[in-house]
């Protein structure tokens, strides 16, 4: 009995000062959790649902990646899209959610983080903005399901999708209905963008192939160097081109990069975000993309 009680004496002295150990760390803006070696997923390919097809890829050259890819056929029956909705009458448009709660609250089947957005901070896990429901703005272009809330200012690139699922950059086809923006071209006419430098970091794009017949959705996990390191914007473009992109652009990345998918009525997270240094944390970020889509027969 004593040893026994000796055993979880010392046990729950590790665990707190295990904890005390990740707070510091994070509170110094250095989480050591991001480089503790962990297993790496293995390549995945699968439909999630109708019209919907998900692949992971894991790669080591340059350097560690893990990729997620979803392609969604826009002819699919059933298949319906939406971005975040915001009010255009507020001074910040929108209240700051992850990605999860994000598929939750609308129960959508499929949910990705969208474009960047202000005001924000993170300096260290007590230092940040925003928190879940704090307000925020896009800080490009968006509508939802008719109503825009968010003025382009910054003329950054926009995708536009109508209320029958037809996807278009630059232009709308027709009546705005959803629209969300990115921060830079990646894809144009096949082929890489121009002028992409940058360093490698977790990100998030959104393109479509040639015909506008399909939206593919691709996710690089970054930031955790022992599992992905994430890709420069040149990298993450040829990943678009090899996904089938024909036209796409980058979204939010860094600590936003979020994939998500419904599992068993729940947000089920498909990447691995890394939020202040932590592995699997989400970050609060302002809009969303989801996909609506029927089960598998």
């Amino acid at each position: 009995m004593i040893r026994k009680r000796t055993f979880l004496y010392l046990a729950l002295l590790s665990l707190c000062g295990l904890v005390s150990l990740t707070l510091l760390a994070g509170l110094v803006g250095f989480n050591w959790l991001a480089v503790v070696p962990r297993p790496r997923p293995k390549p995945a390919k699968q439909a999630l649902f109708q019209g919907v097809q998900y692949t992971r890829s894991i790669r080591n050259s340059p350097r560690q990646m893990v990729i997620h890819v979803v392609t969604i056929d826009l002819r699919s029956e059933g298949l319906r899209l939406l971005v975040t909705p915001g009010d255009p009458k507020a001074d910040l448009s929108l209240s700051a959610r992850t990605t999860s709660k994000f598929l939750n609250d609308f129960n959508a089947q499929l949910a990705i983080n969208g474009d960047g957005f202000t005001p924000w901070h993170s300096n260290n896990l007590l230092d940040y903005y925003p928190r879940t429901g704090d307000p925020v703005e896009p800080i490009g272009y968006a509508a939802s399901e008719g109503k825009a809330y968010s003025e382009n200012l910054e003329n950054q690139p926009v995708l536009y999708i109508s209320r029958t699922n037809q996807a278009r950059f630059g232009s709308p086809s027709g009546r705005v209905y959803n629209a969300i923006s990115g921060n830079a071209m990646l894809v144009q006419n096949g082929g890489i963008a121009p002028g992409l430098e940058s360093d490698p970091e977790p990100r998030t794009a959104i393109g479509l192939d040639k015909r506008g017949r399909k939206l593919i959705l691709v996710v690089v996990d970054g930031r955790q160097p022992t599992y992905s390191q994430g890709a420069t914007l040149e990298e993450l473009a040829q990943i678009l081109i090899d996904a089938g992109v024909y036209t796409g652009m980058n979204l939010d990345g860094g600590g936003s990069t979020t994939l998500v998918v419904e599992k068993g009525g729940r947000a089920d997270v498909l990447n691995s975000p890394i939020n202040h240094g932590v592995p699997g944390l989400e970050r609060p970020v302002g809009n969303h993309l989801g996909i609506y889509a029927s089960p598998l027969e």
